[in-house]
């Protein structure tokens, strides 16, 4: 078993706080050959990193999870957040955070998932509609498994005729974006994954001091375990460590289409959990 350092574990926390959760492929080799593992056994090692970014108000539970990618070489924390005074299906999941922590870094793929507890049913079912799910591998503090056997008899997105899974590179059809939208919130619209609804939706958040943030929409066959854009994004907020009570804001926009608009309620419901007085732009596309 890998054991880092009290002292490595803040280094390490600090640098992810910096790159919003991303560990890069240049910080995992070094540690592997250090401490002379493999890369379930360092990602095991990690999870403290990844548990500190949690924000479990409600259930003071904290989980972790560190999404690994073996083509790029790079691995993506993830940590469950909470909304004060709001539905608890509006939570995000540690393993949410991850894949979208990955997906938000332009991940393709994701081989290994290591988790601080055992995967709840909602995770297994968002889990299943990446691309690879058949093959990815699950490390839990007492067991090494794969999402296949943690889901039999699984549904996903092939039951609804959809070949196309959360993660695999695809882009919507050209839009039109009023000039309000930013070029970046433009293009974190054209990632959504939206195959369901056929509403891509994504949003952005920009602080004064700490750069911008973005979420996208991430939909689900089994529809319960869909990411909303603005949960996206409040999760790449506190993967660097931050709430939107600690920032100063100058804008938050949420983009999506005219024709199948069903986002604004969900993102007003997640801001009310914060003492921001920052309003919600609203932009609807064709």
């Amino acid at each position: 078993m890998a054991v880092l350092t009290p002292l490595q574990i803040k280094n390490l926390t600090e640098q992810a706080k910096q790159s919003k959760g991303l560990i890069p492929k240049s910080v995992l080799t070094p540690l592997l050959n250090t401490l002379q593992c493999d890369i379930s056994t360092l990602l095991q090692a990690l999870l403290p990193v990844a548990t500190s970014f949690s924000q479990a108000p409600i259930s003071q539970f904290n989980v972790g999870a560190i999404a690994y990618d073996k083509t790029t070489g790079n691995a993506y924390c993830g940590a469950n957040l909470e909304f004060s005074h709001q539905a608890l299906s509006l939570t995000v999941h540690a393993e949410q955070a991850a894949i979208n922590n990955a997906w938000i870094n332009g991940a393709q793929s994701v081989s290994v998932i290591a988790i601080t507890a055992p995967p709840c049913g909602h995770c297994r079912q968002f889990m299943n509609e990446i691309a690879g799910a058949d093959t990815l591998k699950i490390v839990l503090p007492a067991l090494e498994t794969d999402l296949q056997s943690l889901l039999p008899h699984s549904f996903g997105p092939k039951d609804l005729g959809n070949e196309f899974c959360l993660l695999a590179l695809k882009t919507h059809e050209d839009i039109a974006f009023p000039e309000q939208i930013s070029h970046q919130l433009a293009q974190q619209f054209m990632l959504a994954y939206a195959p369901y609804s056929h509403n891509p939706a994504a949003v952005e958040i920009k602080t004064a001091s700490h750069g911008c943030f973005y979420g996208r929409y991430a939909e689900n066959a089994a529809y319960n375990p869909s990411l909303s854009p603005m949960q996206s994004a409040l999760s790449q907020l506190a993967l660097a460590g931050l709430t939107l009570n600690c920032v100063e804001l100058t804008s938050i926009t949420l983009v999506e289409t005219a024709n199948g608009h069903n986002q604004k309620a969900v993102a007003a419901a997640v801001l009310e959990s914060y003492c921001s007085d920052c309003v919600l732009q609203h932009v609807l596309v064709k």
